[in-house]
């Protein structure tokens, strides 16, 4: 069980980083103007109000949750 416990905090740890990193790429090309061809924003679209936002708001929860699972698994 711990094994699985670990793959999931690891899954998690990285599409969080990769969320957030999209997230802060999309932000930065909103903040200069230029339109992000990568990311979830379509056009000059306010990044706080796209999906892509959400998505990084809701891995960093379940990274947190799974945080909390890995360190009582270890108890």
């Amino acid at each position: 069980m711990r094994r699985i416990i670990l793959t999931q905090f690891i899954v998690l740890l990285i599409g969080t980083v990769f969320a957030w990193l999209n997230f802060f790429n999309e932000l930065m090309n909103w903040l200069s103007g230029s339109t992000c061809a990568t990311g979830c924003a379509t056009g000059l679209a306010n990044p706080f109000l796209t999906p892509c936002f959400y998505g990084a708001i809701f891995f960093t929860i379940a990274f947190i949750l799974g945080v909390v699972i890995l360190k009582r698994a270890r108890k």
